[in-house]
Order: structure tokens, then C-alpha cells, then sequence
């Protein structure tokens, strides 16, 4: 029974795609099992286009919090760049270029999670940075209020697309290298109300998306907080 509950959570969690099977590189929205909302079991695809310069000075070596500013209020992450360097290197990368700026949350499962970070309010899924290197095994687990990178059914697929847990999600944790699960990165400091208010809209389907909020969740402005 624990692993056809397992099987069917899991099915979910890649129902974050596109109908046609789309699969590519993927970040928390793009062609992975945490990402877009889909029939299948992906997130969202990328084109392979360069949305930012990837040859900034890496900022994961330090204790970033990051402000999301949502039209359901403020969230606060607070970044672990020492357990997830190269995770935390890639969403700096997108908070700095501003590229999660009025994109939405599109997809929300009561019980389970919210995510965001790939599509704009109409259902357009952005274009990307190139995949990155898993970092699922470093230590931290999918707890409430956690946040983890979304990806495809490969492991080196995550992008730009991330999603905050709502409960324990330990079955999304690292288990083997044939399970790696999902790379936890960050988690909420202040803000798990709205979070909660988040999790709590009503859903429906938006195109070939399922669980799409009903009332777009914008986020407005992405940074991170002056220390």
C-alpha cells in the first residue's frame, strides 16, 4: 500500500506539464515531476535561452533571505547556500534578473505544495537557463515551509520553476540514486500565511494545466533583502 501511495503522489507531482509531452530541461515548471501541470509527468520545457549572465560572481557562498512579493502578500526565504551552493547560485541568477517578476503560481495542490517561477499570468512558460546539477543529496529534507527546486523525471533538469512545501513532504527527499527526490535549497522565514492563503485558492484548469489557481497569484517583485 505505501508504495502505490508513493506511485500515486509522485504522478501528481509530474502532473505539472504540458500535454505533449514535454520534456527537456526543465525547472520548476518545466518538464519535471514537480513543475508544470500537465497530463504526463513533467513541468515545463525550456528553449535554451539565456535569460541572465551566467558569468556573475556566485553569491551561494552567503546567507541570502530573498523577498517575494505576491498579490496574496509577502515571503521571505531564507537561502542555504552552504548545504545547495550551486541550487541557490541559479535562483540568485533569476531573482537578480528579475526574471520572476510577474510570472505566477500555477500550480497548487492543498496538502501538498505550491509552485511557481516558469509561466506568465496568460500561460506562457518563459524561456530559461540551461538545466542544473541536482543537489538533492545534501542533508535537507522536504519539510513544511521548505523550498525546492521543481524538475522532470531527470534529475539534472531544474531550472527556474520552484515550489514551497505545505507539509512533510519526506518521500520527496533523497533516497537512492535510482530516487533522488527534490533538491530542498531554502526555507520560508516569514510569510507562512500567505503561503497558506496560497494554498487554500481554488484551482482549475488552465489549457493543458491542472491545478492552476482560479484568481491569477502574481509575484510582482522577487529580490533579495538588504542586510
Amino acid at each position: 500500500m505505501m508504495i502505490l501511495a508513493v506511485i500515486v503522489v509522485l504522478v501528481l507531482l509530474c502532473g505539472c506539464t504540458s500535454q505533449n509531452n514535454v520534456q527537456q530541461n526543465i525547472t520548476a515548471g518545466q518538464n519535471s515531476s514537480l513543475q508544470s501541470n500537465s497530463s504526463n509527468i513533467t513541468i515545463i520545457s525550456i528553449e535554451n535561452e539565456t535569460v541572465a549572465n551566467q558569468t556573475g560572481v556566485s553569491m551561494a557562498n552567503k546567507t541570502e533571505t530573498v523577498v517575494i512579493e505576491t498579490t496574496k502578500g509577502n515571503i521571505e526565504i531564507e537561502l542555504n547556500g552552504a548545504k545547495a551552493p550551486k541550487t541557490v547560485d541559479n535562483f540568485l541568477k533569476y531573482i537578480e534578473s528579475g526574471f520572476y517578476n510577474n510570472t505566477v503560481f500555477h500550480r497548487v495542490i492543498k496538502g501538498f505544495m505550491i509552485q511557481g517561477g516558469g509561466f506568465t499570468r496568460g500561460g506562457m512558460e518563459k524561456d530559461t537557463l540551461d538545466p542544473i546539477k541536482l543537489e538533492s543529496n545534501n542533508g535537507l529534507s522536504n519539510l513544511k515551509g521548505t523550498v525546492a527546486m521543481a524538475r522532470t523525471n531527470v534529475p539534472d533538469s531544474a531550472t527556474s520553476q520552484f515550489f514551497i512545501n505545505t507539509k512533510d513532504n519526506l518521500f520527496l527527499n533523497y533516497q537512492s540514486q535510482g530516487n533522488p527526490g527534490y533538491a530542498v535549497f531554502g526555507k520560508v522565514t516569514s510569510g507562512m500565511d500567505v503561503v497558506q492563503a496560497i494554498e487554500n485558492s481554488k484551482t482549475g484548469t488552465k489549457g493543458n494545466y491542472e491545478d492552476w489557481p482560479v484568481e491569477d497569484i502574481i509575484i510582482t517583485n522577487a529580490y533579495v533583502k538588504p542586510s
